[in-house]
Formats: structure tokens, C-alpha cells, sequence
């Protein structure tokens, strides 16, 4: 049995050898390093992908939400409402920016933010709200995006771990995730489903001024060399990166429906135990499982995942510690308890192997391990 990983990129690469290595060359041959044709072709190619009037390559996925945030004018003290369940990017471009992070509670069910909480949150000073699609499908975005009309909001949707990801609305239309909202942000990161080899990161939006602002935005405030018409940032995808993700974008649904088969195996092996917990698919959304993520019940957690672990099987923990209780983002206007569903999670979620290259024996090495410890 081959070697089990959280993500398997090198099984991944020697599928696609060839391609990857064919666009890396290309990119050198040429010398256009930075913004070079393999950028524009794939800012082409992921328009089309998910049918986004445009698409602003980035640095990173960090960059992507800071640069989104700037484009729309926001001022020091104004409030962004995001979930306090979820990785530390989020929030950390709101503080970077002088804004006032307002985190909220997520649903039970899918982890993705609670749009009635959004709703309680709500304050004059409130401008945006950002949801995360997290481990992979969307949240309510008819919820969100109603709430944001009625309050004259922008909606900035986190779609770090959910591209590929089909959203359909009550009204009956099917989006991507990240193209619903005033503007997507999503990260290239190796371990993502659609990932570069290094870092890399892309904004969507369908408003031609936003598209406008941020390309600006990405080139340090200027549009003509030499002329600045704004503060702006140094944030590009490198051709070198766009190469890869060239080769990979073609295969992304591919690699979607095999982290869903790996999920479906999971989730037979899993159902109905008394321990733990499956993860809920959103019925308006299609999962992506960037991450597989369960819930344990009456267990010793950290006693299962160096169980685990010695039998040569990874297992992480996102998130172990809410937001609002990390060092850094301490705030007076939460404590302990305010979040109890966020608050629950942090305690009893972690996640197994989930990539495209796993195979029914590791899978079935994994459960029935897990198995093997909940006796």
C-alpha cells in the first residue's frame, strides 16, 4: 500500500507530468516571467471555468480577500461580518486594513457561517459581509445575498476551499461558488484542489468598474506605468505558477468527483455510528471536500488521532481554536460562550486524508482503523 498523506501532490504530478512540465518550460523558454502569456491564458481559461465576467490573478488567497477589501473603498472603523469558524486569513485582512472584524456563529450542520447571525450582527457601521465556503460547499447564499440587498451591503464570498463548487439558488439558477456575491476570492496553495506549486491567488467579479479597481489594486494603485491613481499593492501570480494551474484547471471536476468518491466511501464506513458524526451536504450545494471533516462524540479525541497516527495514518484538526479566542483578535466584545456552536466544533471536528489520489486500500486501511479504535 502506497504511503497515506493528507495530500498526495507528487501522485498527482506524475499523472500530469508531462503537461506540467511542458508549461513550465514554455514559461522559461520565453523569459515572461512575471504577467508573461501562461498568466493570460489561464485568466482566460478560469473566466470560462466559471463563467466570471473577469478574474484578477493574485499573489496568494490572502491577497486576494485584502485586495478585494480595498477596492471597495471601505474606511478604518467600518465592519466586516465573517464567521468565527475558519481559518485566520479572513479575519487577519480585516484587522491589516483597520477595519472592525465582527465575527458570527456557524451552522451546526455545514460549518458555514449562520445567516440568521449575520442578522443579529448587523449595525450602521456594518459595509460587508464575507462569507467562507468552508471544507468545500457554499453557504446560504440566497440568505446572504438577501440580506445584503435589504442593507445595501457587499458581499465578498471566500471560496479559498470551494472552487469548483456548484451553488443553486431557490430561484432555480446554478452558479460557481465565488462568481454570486459582489466579488470571489480564492487561493492556489499546493494543498488546495485547484493548486499551484507555490503560492498563488485570483478575485472574481462580474462589476466592470470593481474589475477595473482591482486590477489597479494588484499593480500598485497605477494603471499607467509610472502613474499611481491609488494606494495599491505589488500582488501577481508569476507565469511560472499560472503554468501549472494551465495544466491542472482542465482536470479540476475530475479531481472534484474524486475527493466526492473518496467522501462517499467515508461516509458509508461512518454512517449512523454513535461516535461520529458525517459531515452535511448543503442541499444547494454541490461539496468539493476540500476537506473531510467529521464530528466525534463521547471519544477521546486527541487519544484517536495518535491512534492514528501510529499506524501511519495523518489526521488534522481545522480549527482547534474559535477566532475570537485566538491570542491575536481577543476582544472585549466577545468571551468564552458567545459562540457556542463555533465554540463545540473547535473541540470535536477533525479531518481525514482527502485528495484525489487516494485509492480503495488506503481507504479502507483508514476507516476501518478508525473503526478499529471506537471499538
Amino acid at each position: 500500500m502506497k504511503k497515506i498523506q493528507m495530500v498526495d501532490l507528487k501522485g498527482q504530478y506524475e499523472k500530469i507530468k508531462e503537461e506540467v512540465d511542458r508549461g513550465i518550460h514554455q514559461v522559461i523558454d520565453s523569459t515572461q516571467f512575471v504577467n508573461g502569456q501562461a498568466v493570460k491564458d489561464f485568466q482566460s481559461d478560469l473566466e470560462k471555468y466559471l463563467g466570471a465576467k473577469h478574474v484578477i490573478p493574485c499573489a496568494n488567497g490572502t491577497d486576494a480577500l485584502q485586495v478585494a477589501m480595498m477596492s471597495l473603498g471601505l474606511k478604518p472603523g467600518d465592519e466586516v461580518i465573517t464567521s468565527d469558524f475558519t481559518f485566520v486569513a479572513t479575519v487577519e485582512v480585516i484587522a491589516l486594513l483597520g477595519l472592525t472584524p465582527v465575527l458570527v456563529d456557524v451552522d451546526p450542520d455545514t460549518f458555514n457561517i449562520d445567516p440568521v447571525a449575520i442578522e443579529r450582527a448587523l449595525t450602521p457601521k456594518t459595509k460587508a459581509i464575507v462569507p467562507v465556503h468552508l471544507f468545500g460547499q457554499s453557504a446560504d447564499m440566497d440568505a446572504i445575498m438577501k440580506i445584503a440587498k435589504r442593507h445595501n451591503l457587499f458581499v465578498i464570498e471566500d471560496n479559498c476551499q470551494a472552487i469548483g463548487s456548484d451553488y443553486t439558488s431557490e430561484e432555480g439558477w446554478t452558479r460557481k461558488t465565488g462568481t454570486i456575491g459582489h466579488l470571489g476570492c480564492t487561493s492556489f496553495f499546493p494543498s488546495k484542489n485547484l493548486g499551484c506549486y507555490g503560492d498563488g491567488g485570483a478575485i472574481f467579479t462580474n462589476d466592470d468598474e470593481l474589475a477595473h479597481q482591482l486590477r489597479g489594486v494588484v499593480n500598485h494603485g497605477m494603471f499607467v506605468r509610472y502613474y499611481h491613481d491609488y494606494v495599491g499593492v505589488n500582488s501577481r501570480l508569476d507565469s511560472i505558477q499560472a503554468a501549472v494551474l494551465n495544466a491542472k484547471l482542465p482536470h479540476l471536476d475530475d479531481y472534484c468527483a474524486a475527493r466526492r468518491n473518496a467522501a462517499d466511501f467515508y461516509d458509508k464506513a461512518f454512517a449512523n455510528h454513535p461516535n461520529l458524526i458525517i459531515p452535511k451536504r448543503a442541499e444547494k450545494s454541490t461539496h468539493v471536500f476540500h476537506q473531510y471533516t467529521l464530528r466525534c462524540k463521547g471519544i477521546d479525541r486527541t487519544a484517536l488521532i495518535d491512534f492514528l497516527g501510529k499506524h501511519d495514518i495523518p489526521a488534522m484538526i481545522y480549527y482547534p481554536v474559535p477566532l475570537h479566542m485566538q491570542k491575536a483578535y481577543i476582544d472585549p466584545r466577545y468571551k468564552e460562550g458567545d459562540f457556542p456552536v463555533t465554540e463545540a466544533l473547535s473541540l470535536t471536528v477533525f479531518s481525514l486524508p482527502m485528495h484525489t489520489e487516494l485509492d480503495e486500500q488506503q481507504l479502507l486501511h483508514i476507516t476501518s482503523k478508525v473503526l478499529e479504535f471506537l471499538g
